[in-house]
C-alpha cells in the first residue's frame, strides 16, 4: 500500500526528461553558436585555398621547387633574397581607403606649384589610389624602413624639376617621422639645396641638371636655345660624387626645347634652331649621348673611391595637355585611365626606350666592379595612367576664385604632392630593401 508501481515511477521519469529537454537545448544552443563563431573548427584547406604565412611580405613572384622548406621556415629577409624581382612595371591602379601619408599642409617642403589641396583643388578623389603591380604587391611606404637601411648615407636627386618633385615627395613622406633640416641652398628658385635627418645621419640633396652633361639655359640675357655640351658631365653634381652614396637621375623634358649640341669640342648639330646654319639631328640620340657620359662618370669614378654607390635612372614621364601646353592646353581629367585605355607609345616609349637601353648598358660595365647597384626606376607607364594627377590650374592658389577665365594656365607636367609621383619613392625604397637583404646574403 503507498508503495510506488516501479512502472509508474519510469513513466514519470520520461515525462520529466521529455519536459526538460527543450529548456536544455535552448540553453545550449547559444553556447554552441558561441563556441563556433569565436573557435571555429579547424577544417583542413586544399592547396588552392590555403592563406599565405602571416609573417610573408611578397614583393616578387617565384616558383619554388617540392624539396624547398615550407615559407614558415624562411625569415622574410630569405623569401625576399630567394625569389625573382618584382617587375613594377606593368599594373593598374586601384582604388585605396587608406589614401596618402601626407597632405598640404603637414608637409613644409611642397613646392608653391605643387600644393594642390591648399591651392584649392575640390576634386581629392586623385589621392585615394595605389598602384598594384601586376605580378606582386607594392607595400606602402614606411619611413622608418627607408631611415634605417640609408643611416649615415648621402641621396642625391640630379636632373630637371620632375627630380625635384620626386626629391619633395619622399621628404614630405620621411617627414611624417622625422623632421627634415634645411641645411644649405642656393642659386635662383633654390635650385641646390640639401637637408638632413639628425635621427639617421642621412643627407638628402638636389642638384638642378637638366641635361646631366654640361649645358648653358636659354635666358633673357643668353642664347634663345640651350647649348650642351654631350660629352662632359655638368660637374655642379659630378664634383660631389664622392660623398654621394646613392644617387636618383631624371631627365628628359628639357630635350624638348631648341638647343645647339657640341661634341669634342666641335658643334655636333642642333634641335629646331632654323636660322644658325646647323645641321637638324633631333634630340634623341643627343639624350642618349648625356645619359651615357653620365653613367660613365659614375661608374669610373665611383670604381676607384672604393665607397660603391646606388644608381636609378628615372625613366620619361609623361605630360597629359589635352591641346598644346603653350596654347591653354589643360588637363581636366579627375580619375586614372583605365587598363587599355591609353597606351605608351611613340615620343613617351622612345624616351623610356633610351633610357632602359642605356641603364642595361652599364649594368653591364659596372659588373666588373664591387659596390655599384643600378637599376632603371620606370615609371612611364604608371605615369601615363594618371592624368588627374597634375595640379592643372591649380599650379596657382584658386584660379577660379574670381570666376572661370578665359585663359587660365595649366601644369600637366608636373605632379601634385601628395599624388602618384609618391609610388615612384615606393618603388625606389623596395628596390633598395631588396639589394639590402641580397648583400646581407652575400657576406
Amino acid at each position: 500500500m503507498g508503495a510506488t508501481s516501479p512502472l509508474k515511477g519510469q513513466s514519470h521519469s520520461r515525462s520529466l526528461t521529455r519536459n526538460l529537454l527543450p529548456y536544455v537545448l535552448y540553453a545550449l544552443l547559444p553556447i554552441a553558436v558561441f563556441r563556433f563563431y569565436f573557435h571555429p573548427f579547424p577544417f583542413p584547406l586544399s592547396t588552392s585555398d590555403q592563406l599565405p604565412h602571416p609573417n610573408r611580405i611578397i614583393l616578387t613572384t617565384s616558383s619554388s621547387s617540392s624539396s624547398s622548406p615550407p615559407p614558415s621556415s624562411f625569415s622574410k629577409e630569405e623569401e625576399i633574397a630567394n625569389e625573382t624581382p618584382c617587375n613594377y612595371t606593368y599594373g593598374r591602379w586601384v582604388h585605396d581607403k587608406m589614401g596618402p601619408l601626407y597632405n598640404g599642409t603637414t608637409c613644409g617642403t611642397i613646392k608653391e606649384g605643387q600644393n594642390c589641396i591648399t591651392h584649392g583643388r575640390p576634386d581629392l578623389g586623385y589621392l585615394y589610389w595605389r598602384w598594384q603591380p601586376s605580378q606582386c604587391n607594392l607595400p606602402r611606404f614606411d619611413p622608418n624602413t627607408f631611415f634605417n637601411l640609408l643611416s649615415n648615407k648621402h641621396i642625391a636627386f640630379v636632373g630637371d624639376s620632375m627630380a625635384r618633385n620626386q626629391l619633395e615627395s619622399l621628404l614630405c613622406m620621411l617627414a611624417t617621422a622625422s623632421y627634415p633640416n634645411l641645411v644649405y641652398k642656393t642659386g635662383e628658385d633654390n635650385k641646390f639645396r640639401r637637408w638632413h635627418f639628425s635621427s639617421h645621419n642621412i643627407t638628402v640633396s638636389v642638384y638642378w641638371s637638366p641635361f646631366l652633361v654640361k649645358g648653358v639655359e636659354k635666358s633673357k640675357t643668353g642664347p634663345d636655345h640651350n647649348e650642351l655640351y654631350v660629352d662632359v658631365v655638368d660637374e655642379r653634381w659630378g664634383s660631389d660624387l664622392e660623398h654621394i652614396d646613392m644617387v636618383v637621375l631624371s631627365i628628359g623634358h628639357w630635350f624638348l626645347h631648341p638647343a645647339v649640341y657640341y661634341e669634342g669640342g666641335s658643334v655636333l648639330g642642333c634641335h629646331y634652331c632654323p636660322g644658325l646654319n646647323h645641321t637638324e639631328i633631333g634630340f634623341y640620340d643627343v639624350m642618349r649621348k648625356a645619359i651615357k657620359a653620365a653613367l660613365k662618370a659614375i661608374i669610373e669614378r665611383k670604381s676607384t673611391d672604393g665607397n660603391g654607390i646606388d644608381v636609378f635612372l628615372t625613366s620619361f614621364s609623361p605630360s597629359h595637355f589635352e591641346g598644346e601646353w603653350d596654347k591653354a592646353g589643360a588637363c581636366p581629367k579627375t580619375k586614372p585611365y583605365e587598363e587599355g585605355e591609353k597606351m605608351v607609345e611613340g615620343m613617351d616609349a622612345d624616351m623610356r626606350s633610351i633610357a632602359i637601353e642605356e641603364m642595361e648598358a652599364a649594368k653591364v660595365n659596372a659588373k666588373q666592379f664591387k659596390g655599384l647597384r643600378l637599376e632603371t626606376l620606370d615609371v612611364t607607364k604608371l605615369s601615363l595612367m594618371r592624368p588627374d594627377g597634375h595640379p592643372g590650374p591649380y599650379m596657382y592658389p584658386f584660379p577660379f576664385a574670381n570666376g572661370i577665365q578665359e585663359h587660365v594656365q595649366n601644369d600637366c607636367v608636373h605632379w601634385c604632392l601628395p599624388g602618384p609621383i609618391d609610388t615612384w619613392n615606393q618603388i625606389v625604397l623596395e628596390v633598395i630593401r631588396r639589394w639590402s637583404v641580397v648583400s646581407k646574403r652575400e657576406k
